[in-house]
């Protein structure tokens, strides 16, 4: 899948991270001395959207007493911000920021492990226990770390784009072949006389060349690959 709104601007030496799957916040619950953590996660494309998510929840949550915030963007993750919301500081926002920055969806320190583009947000019903900086530290990022465990995370890459024209025919016939040969498929287009089957793929010289001849091989030499851009695309996390 291509998502266009508010591509992130490329950074050098990093093509590929990760973050939420497109679709609905995730929301959970954690409970510690009868206090209620409830931790909201959305996927963010700027600062904007991530305090508009804390303005909503202030309105939903408004007889909560706190509503703490962290959020990270960009694939270099160059913003990074947390609020602690009137808590102690740095046992709310800043716990939270850790929990998004140490994720690792990659199983070990590697570009594509990086989290972001996300926003938390934990929204704290006082239980009339007093949890001390340490238990509020412990709370705000077990609260977010927990949410991010049964969160759907993809990864991100910077990828070029490609269309193939092909009759109307031979459109679907090439696309499965394509999508079963690995490639990432980016949808069609449909004009008077031919199909734009779109594809994307690595930017490397070698893998472009090697698509060319797979797609030669499959339309008797008659289809060619046509270069559309760069553009980022959601993909699964094991994708290689």
């Amino acid at each position: 899948m291509v998502t266009h709104s508010e591509q992130p601007a490329a950074t050098p030496g990093i093509s590929s991270y990760a973050t939420l799957a497109a679709g609905p916040d995730v929301r959970h619950e954690l409970v510690v001395k009868k206090s209620r953590f409830i931790t909201v996660l959305r996927r963010v494309e700027d600062e904007s959207a991530a305090r508009l998510l804390v303005a909503e929840l202030r309105r939903e949550f408004y007889d909560a007493r706190h509503h703490c915030s962290a959020f990270v963007l960009g694939p270099g993750r160059g913003v990074q911000r947390s609020h602690d919301d009137g808590e102690p500081s740095g046992t709310a926002g800043l716990p939270m920021l850790e929990a998004l920055l140490k994720r690792d969806t990659g199983g070990g320190a590697v570009p594509e492990a990086m989290l972001s583009d996300v926003c938390a947000v934990v929204v704290r019903y006082f239980g009339g226990i007093l949890l001390g900086a340490g238990g509020l530290v412990r709370a705000y990022s077990e609260s977010v770390s927990s949410s991010l465990a049964v969160a759907p995370l993809v990864r991100r890459d910077r990828m070029q784009l490609f269309t193939v024209a092909v009759a109307h025919g031979d459109a679907g016939r090439l696309e499965h072949e394509l999508r079963s040969a690995g490639y990432t498929m980016t949808g069609n287009s449909y004009g008077a006389a031919t199909t734009l089957v779109g594809l994307a793929m690595a930017d490397d010289s070698s893998v472009i060349a090697a698509a060319q001849d797979k797609l030669a091989s499959l339309t008797a030499g008659r289809a060619m690959l046509v270069p559309a851009g760069t553009d980022w695309v959601d993909r699964p996390l094991a994708a290689r």
